[in-house]
């Protein structure tokens, strides 16, 4: 039976993208078999594993809106052990489509039912909002990775996200689990860097990754050629963080 992890938060730029896209092929690695699903209009993660995004026949719009099954949207990656249902520009339009449906929460997790029990992982990249699309995702997922950026505003936002979660768990979700909240775009030369760390292990002690994810020019670079920071330099700073990650997950899971 497969895990389906979530990764979220509703502010932008705080590294989900880049750690469903590493965390991804770096469970792959380690020989799990991890199913990806681009959740996010933007599509970064598609193109992050070098998916034509101009050229997605079936994607994520599709599965939720069930016109498709999952099974007819996978995509082989070039990661080892990595598929990614890949996201399309439609997607945008979903909260609309969403609003007058039925059960309009399920209906990711019903449409991933079918696929559940194929993979060990499922990771879900979500959009940097609360939307229906995110709630969706949350109500299909066991568990949330929160990521959260070493920067000024890093708390800001985190207490409404939390609500978010509390409010699935009681109304849609009982099981919803966090995972646990990742510190990204750690700079150790910085003392904020170090302040923000402090405070977030302070407050949140247990739920907080031993595993931080430090900035590297690398992990940026890695999408630029549509490749997972693993394939693109395997020696980096980047991947050497996102493998200990894995391990800490897996390690957690098992």
């Amino acid at each position: 039976m497969g895990k389906i992890i979530a990764i979220a938060n509703q502010k932008g730029g705080v590294g989900k993208t880049t750690t469903s896209v590493n965390l991804a092929a770096s469970l792959g690695v380690l020989e799990k078999k991890v199913l990806l699903i681009d959740a996010d209009p933007q599509a970064n993660a598609s193109s992050g594993l070098g998916i034509d995004i101009e050229n997605i026949a079936i994607g994520t719009y599709q599965i939720v809106e069930h016109s498709n099954r999952p099974e007819e949207a996978i995509i082989k990656c070039t990661a080892p052990n990595v598929d990614i249902i890949p996201a399309h520009i439609d997607l945008v339009a979903i909260e609309i489509e969403l609003v007058d449906k039925e059960n309009r929460e399920y209906m990711l997790k019903e449409a991933l039912a079918s696929v559940k029990d194929n993979y060990d992982y499922i990771l879900i990249d979500c959009a940097p909002s609360l939307g229906l699309l995110t709630l969706n995702a949350l109500t299909a997922a066991d568990s949330v990775i929160i990521p959260i950026q070493c920067e000024y505003y890093a708390l800001e936002g985190l207490g409404k996200l939390l609500n978010t979660i509390k409010s699935v768990q009681k109304i849609h979700n009982p099981d919803l689990d966090i995972e646990g909240l990742l510190l990204t775009m750690f700079d150790s030369r910085l003392r904020l860097s170090n302040q923000v760390v402090e405070e977030v292990q302070k407050h949140f002690n247990d739920m907080v990754f031993n595993t931080i994810i430090q900035r590297n020019v690398k992990l940026s670079e890695a999408p630029s050629y549509g490749e997972s920071i693993i394939n693109y330099d395997a020696t980096s700073k980047g991947a050497t963080n996102y493998l200990h990650l894995a391990q800490e997950i897996i390690q957690k899971n098992s």
